[in-house]
């Protein structure tokens, strides 16, 4: 029996939707994460809190890094608005180069892609095939289709090279760029190329769907993490002029992209760079919260931590330039945070620490009171927090998401000290295909963070049975259990991802 490919399957997810119930329940909960937020941090900083005072202030400065993302991602979504429809094109017949850029991705991955893109509508559409391995089975797809191909001699600044190696040997004025591995819709170019009429809009992005999320758990929480940031932030950010490319599923306007010089080529997150330097230049984004077009998220730890490594590499990176961008306030603040959410990290390290600190050492953040005390003013303010994020994710956010961040949460200290070293890493392409195979390196540091936890808590119970020792063994377990959840993907990988079948294979089926 051929399994279908999941990108030829009934959509699953409506951002639309989706987003029309969430914004009743924010409206809800807003007032009461204000009220949770002043109800905690009156508590925590209080002159009378503070225990060990280097401990105090990495537990304070983890709090306000957490407060003013929280406030952050309040601001973002808070202005999301309905899109009103798209525009007619005067010109059913303008031309649109349709790029799609390979590397090593297999064949079965790519022949979709390609077949659907030749389909699209409402344009004079030519396909191009940009094959940056030099492959004789990518060259004889292409000709299987009837699509353009091109392979170039050097292959330098990847996928931003490859792009910019086809941008100079194609003169359409829109440009389409897929990745290999979305299937686009036949709408496509009808729902986002209206959005042109206005002079001044560089490109016209769309939501990043992962039509895989089912073939497990890691792939399903990876998918639930795009459908956060692509329902409430994504219209929160267009709302505000502020959405920037996500590097597939997006049209451009060639002549904004000559006037930038083309995809930034010394990044790893081109894409975030290319939408700054365009919003620089006066240029404006727009963001269609329609699906139109299904790709495949990482079905594996090892391909979930490659992809995460170079987003976080990239963006942090790339904040110093966000940072003193010649742009409004609003716009570069909403860089700024984009990029800051990266360090995340280091909150959850902190939170880790401090009862392995204390049961190791000894030594405490917060005097003069007890665990009770802490939970009842902490509690609501983190669990009213963690509600507004499941709303904004429309339900697909889950406590599998949370878990998979806190594992995977080393991925960003080591992006952001390689960020201050000048490390700027290489592209690497996420892997499409699960190998069903357990991945204990993948998620190394989180297990190494488990034992430490363990021989901690094993240390203090040895040394002595208080009640502080026993509230902080009970953190540690409560840690312990959060970072097992999200390692146990990487441990116990789920059976059902399979390599994907050819187009032909599909259609015989």
């Amino acid at each position: 029996m051929i399994e279908a490919d999941p990108r030829l399957e009934p959509l699953r997810w409506d951002p639309a939707e989706s987003w029309r119930a969430s914004r009743r329940k924010l409206r809800l909960l807003a007032p009461l994460n204000v009220v949770a937020a002043i109800w905690y941090f009156t508590w925590l900083l209080r002159p009378g809190r503070v225990g060990n005072p280097i401990l105090y202030g990495f537990l304070v400065a983890a709090e306000v890094f957490n407060l003013v993302q929280a406030a952050g991602f309040w601001w973002t979504c808070w202005g999301a608005r309905r899109r009103r429809p798209v525009p007619s094109w005067p010109d059913p017949r303008v031309a649109v180069d349709v790029l799609i850029p390979v590397y090593n991705e297999p064949v079965g991955v790519v022949e979709p892609t390609v077949a659907a893109a030749r389909r699209l509508g409402g344009a004079d559409v030519t396909v191009w095939l940009l094959d940056d391995a030099n492959r004789d089975d990518l060259a004889a797809l292409a000709a299987r289709h009837g699509v353009r191909y091109l392979r170039r001699p050097h292959h330098v600044g990847a996928k931003a090279g490859n792009l910019n190696h086809a941008l100079a040997r194609t003169t359409a004025p829109f440009v389409v760029v897929l990745d290999c591995d979305h299937v686009a819709d036949q709408r496509l170019l009808d729902e986002t190329l209206g959005h042109f009429v206005e002079p001044d809009v560089a490109f016209v992005q769309t939501p990043q769907y992962y039509a895989n999320a089912d073939q497990g758990r890691l792939a399903s929480a990876a998918w639930s993490q795009q459908a956060l940031f692509f329902g409430g932030i994504a219209r929160g950010k267009d709302a505000m002029g502020s959405m920037f490319c996500c590097g597939t599923n997006v049209v451009f306007r060639r002549e904004a992209l000559a006037a930038v010089g083309g995809f930034p080529e010394g990044s790893l997150t081109e894409d975030f760079e290319l939408s700054l330097r365009l919003h620089e230049q006066g240029w404006r984004s727009v963001y269609v919260p329609v699906v139109l077009a299904r790709g495949l998220g990482p079905e594996d730890a090892a391909s979930y931590v490659s992809q995460q490594q170079r987003w976080a590499l990239g963006c942090l990176s790339a904040l110093p330039a966000a940072a003193r961008a010649d742009l409004p306030w609003r716009l570069r603040l909403q860089y700024v945070l984009s990029g800051l959410f990266f360090l995340s990290g280091w909150t959850f390290l902190v939170y880790m620490a401090l009862p392995a600190v204390r049961l190791l050492l000894g030594a405490q953040p917060l005097a003069g009171a007890g665990a009770d005390q802490f939970l009842v003013h902490f509690a609501p303010y983190w669990g009213l927090s963690q509600a507004a994020v499941a709303v904004v994710g429309g339900g697909s956010y889950t406590f599998a998401t949370f878990t998979l961040l806190i594992a995977t949460s080393w991925i960003h200290i080591v992006a952001s000290v390689l960020s201050l070293l000048g490390r700027t890493g290489r592209f690497v392409v996420t892997p499409k295909e699960g190998t069903g195979r357990p991945q204990p390196m993948a998620v190394a540091p989180a297990l190494g963070a488990m034992a430490v936890l363990v021989f901690a808590a094993i240390t203090g119970l040895a040394r002595d049975q208080s009640p502080g020792t026993l509230n902080n063994v009970a953190f540690a377990a409560m840690h312990i259990a959060l970072l097992g959840a999200g390692v146990w993907p990487a441990l116990v990988p789920s059976p059902a991802a399979m390599p994907l079948p050819a187009l032909e294979e599909v259609r015989a089926a």
